[in-house]
């Protein structure tokens, strides 16, 4: 079993890949696009030298994390010009051999509210407060979309950039909406924030490579038994990697705490993992930020991986 890490393309580096090497980290993830992804440029040498430098530290190239475009999710007037540079950036990855890529498919992003209470060790952690949000509820007028108006673009999406996906030998993984609140928040409809969403969406387009970034913390957020989603979904073999998240708190009020004091029994989950057959990367995916700020990058990364690799040490044996 494999833990997959994640770098800005302009923080990936000889001391940045060296510390991941050292503390177990066996996969790379670039999470936020280098220039030229969005204008569809061919950049097959980039991603080349970049697995170059990557295999130098004992790692793999494993995976890009794409944030959805505007364009596309609005179904903007050049929307067909960024679906096509979205096949070259699949074209690209198959070239040098990159399998999977994780995205997400919704205008307006993640909702947030203030630290409280501070986690342990004056921690903070990553919180949602529904009633809080609402006091002053965000709004983007130039990004108001119907639920169903969100389907048919993304069943658009799906059905022309899936074959490239096939072809190309990468699968494309579906991260929820954070957090899986079904309904608009920001003007915008949320279409995949339950269960029965993701199956909606995986029959739109029948295929391997149309699957799901099980992210566990977002799971658990939807209020459902995370047990028996890994069960589902894994089952289905939809599962393409793990954020090993864990949550404390209910659906509408919740904070991101870390993974060995949630309300999640992560051991179970690992077992559950390999009870479905699951052999795909984890990844930590957020830390609580320390209140020594200097030492959130590194000290939380450490932390995660390492309990991570506890777990799979124990389970998957």
């Amino acid at each position: 079993m494999y833990i997959q890490e994640q770098l800005p393309y302009d923080q990936i580096n000889d001391d940045t890949l060296s510390f991941f090497k050292a503390i177990g980290v066996d996969y790379l993830t670039v999470n936020s696009a280098p220039p030229g992804i969005r204008e569809g440029k061919d950049l097959t040498e980039y991603w080349g030298d970049l697995k170059k430098l990557a295999e130098s530290h004992g790692l793999k190239l494993m995976n890009v994390a794409a944030t959805g475009w505007d364009e596309v999710s609005l179904a903007l007037p050049n929307r067909d010009d960024k679906i096509e540079a979205w096949c070259t950036l699949l074209r690209n990855m198959g070239a040098v051999g990159m399998p999977t890529l994780g995205y997400n498919f919704k205008p307006v992003g993640n909702f947030r509210t203030e630290s409280v209470p501070v986690g342990r060790g004056g921690a903070r952690y990553s919180t949602f407060d529904y009633d809080e949000l609402m006091k002053d509820p965000p709004h983007h007028p130039e990004k108001v979309i119907s639920e169903e108006k969100m389907w048919e673009n993304l069943e658009y999406f799906l059905e022309r950039v899936i074959p490239v996906a096939e072809e190309s030998g990468v699968r494309m993984a579906l991260h929820p909406d954070d957090p899986p609140i079904p309904e608009p928040l920001g003007g915008a409809a949320r279409i995949v924030s339950t269960l029965e969403q993701y199956h909606r969406t995986f029959e739109m387009v029948s295929s391997e490579s149309n699957a799901m970034l099980f992210c566990q913390g977002c799971v658990a957020e939807m209020g459902v038994n995370v047990h028996e989603a890994i069960r589902d979904i894994g089952g289905k073999n939809k599962i393409v990697y793990v954020h090993f998240r864990n949550i404390k708190g209910t659906p509408k009020k919740f904070q991101e705490v870390f993974l060995d004091e949630g309300d999640q029994d992560m051991y179970e989950a690992m077992q559950t993992y390999r009870e479905v057959g699951f052999d795909g990367p984890f990844m930590m995916d957020h830390t609580p930020r320390f209140p020594q700020q200097e030492s959130t990058f590194w000290a939380g990364r450490a932390f995660a991986v390492g309990y991570m690799r506890a777990m799979i040490q124990a389970v998957y044996r």
